[in-house]
């Protein structure tokens, strides 16, 4: 009888830290909706943060003004990474966000890209009018950021009429990308985030467009819905630290400032 006291309170103690694991383990995971141009970041930048905090990140991509209606309707997300400042806003407006207004993360590039064997090379921004250029891949301006910047970046080209007749509009960044990769299009309109990826260096070439477009300033939130408030909110202050700033530039992307 005086062994089985102190069994179990070892069996005890060894429930209470297996439990404790368990909870531990649930709060060890982040679940991020991001912008679609963030897609071939991703990867890098969750290595990065796995391997300095041991939390897991689970990211869901998509269209960023669909990844807003989502988190409208309740989908369940700890931290949401916009490729505008609008959307993430909007959440602020209703009330879903942990933070008053959007946090800056990066800057959005948007390039011209074609695969090397289509015939809009040499890459030039005058191949757009020229005929042998029948279809020019762009993302829906009312989805997507870069699709905004796109129509943007045409309009002050005085192109907008010129190649209105070409143009075919993908859900999102990525999709205008696989349109351009396919051979669907001959050019398309892409992030440089896509673009600078080696499957796509490696298949095909790009110009970066002037900045003639407005800025394509990406923004995160927590959402308040979140579980893990703490710990996503401790993922964008690791995204805007300036360590992961100065490195936005290799994966295709501009500092936040």
């Amino acid at each position: 009888m005086r062994r089985s006291v102190p069994l179990r309170a070892l069996l005890t103690l060894a429930l209470l830290v297996v439990l404790s694991a368990v909870a531990q383990g649930q709060t060890k995971e982040l679940h991020i909706a991001a912008a679609a141009d963030l897609q071939p970041v991703m990867p890098t930048l969750v290595q990065a943060y796995e391997h300095a905090t041991g939390i897991k990140i689970v990211a869901s991509f998509g269209s960023t003004a669909t990844l807003t209606q989502q988190l409208m309707n309740g989908d369940p997300q700890d931290v949401f990474l916009a490729a505008d400042y609008t959307h993430p806003e909007q959440l602020v407006a209703a009330n879903l966000t942990v933070e008053h207004s959007p946090v800056p993360y990066a800057n959005g590039v948007l390039v011209l890209w074609a695969r090397k064997d289509s015939p809009a090379q040499p890459l030039t921004l005058d191949v757009l009018t020229e005929p042998r250029v029948q279809k020019i891949a762009v993302a829906n301006d009312q989805h997507a950021p870069y699709g905004v910047a796109a129509t943007k970046a045409l309009a002050a080209l005085h192109l907008t009429d010129k190649v209105a007749g070409k143009l075919v509009v993908a859900e999102n960044i990525a999709q205008t990308a696989q349109f351009a990769e396919s051979g669907n299009a001959q050019v398309g309109l892409i992030s440089l985030t896509i673009a600078s990826s080696p499957h796509f260096r490696e298949i095909g070439s790009y110009i970066r467009f002037p900045r003639i477009y407005p800025a394509i300033r990406q923004c995160g939130v927590t959402l308040k819905a979140s579980k893990n408030q703490s710990e996503a909110q401790d993922f964008l202050r690791w995204l805007t630290s300036n360590d992961v700033q100065s490195k936005l530039q290799t994966m295709g992307l501009d500092p936040a400032s």
